[in-house]
């Protein structure tokens, strides 16, 4: 009960930063819930998560709260110049797409979207 955790001084919040925590840029974020708005506008999403690490910034998107996401979206800038720092991954954790562009990423989730709207 002695037990006293200090709060975390704004420096120590400055280190983590520059320590190289992998983030979406506003564009980048504003393509991807532009995404998920129209998902969630047909009925197929219903939730999402966005985790934040030092390696990869992650945006999931599920079709239930309790289920493993149905998509998720990773940035990698490590694999930048490799494979590409953008990668689509399904549910059952294979990579379904991946690429430098954030564009041609979304791409099978738009097509997705059209079948979607159009039956």
């Amino acid at each position: 009960m002695s037990n006293v955790t200090p709060f975390p001084s704004q420096t120590a919040q400055q280190g983590a930063r520059d320590a190289g925590q992998t983030g979406f840029e506003r564009l980048e974020l504003q393509r991807i819930m532009d995404l998920y708005g129209r998902m969630v506008a047909a009925g197929h999403w219903r939730d999402y998560a966005i985790d934040l690490h030092r390696e990869a910034a992650i945006f999931s998107a599920f079709r239930r709260t309790a289920e493993r996401p149905e998509f998720r979206i990773e940035k990698r800038p490590a694999l930048r110049h490799r494979q590409g720092m953008w990668a689509l991954i399904g549910e059952a954790g294979n990579v379904l797409k991946r690429g430098a562009e954030l564009q041609g990423v979304l791409a099978p989730v738009e097509r997705r979207l059209l079948k979607i709207v159009s039956e």
